[in-house]
């Protein structure tokens, strides 16, 4: 797996995702909040299945 995001959208997936997560614990008890999973493992891992089938790179390459 090549990175294809780049460091601000890593970096926004892990917060959005940890926030998602997050409404599991607070608020009304619904499941939703582990739709959290998907941008935060995204983040963590920096791919993205999504940009790899659109074709979108935010990655900067060396």
């Amino acid at each position: 797996m090549v990175c294809n995001e780049g460091k601000l959208d890593r970096s926004l997936r892990v917060v959005v995702g940890l926030v998602l997560i997050a409404l599991v614990f607070v608020g009304p008890q619904t499941a939703w909040g582990w739709v959290g999973v998907v941008p935060l493992l995204t983040g963590l891992f920096g791919f993205c299945p999504f940009y790899k089938l659109v074709g979108i790179d935010t990655c900067k390459q060396a």
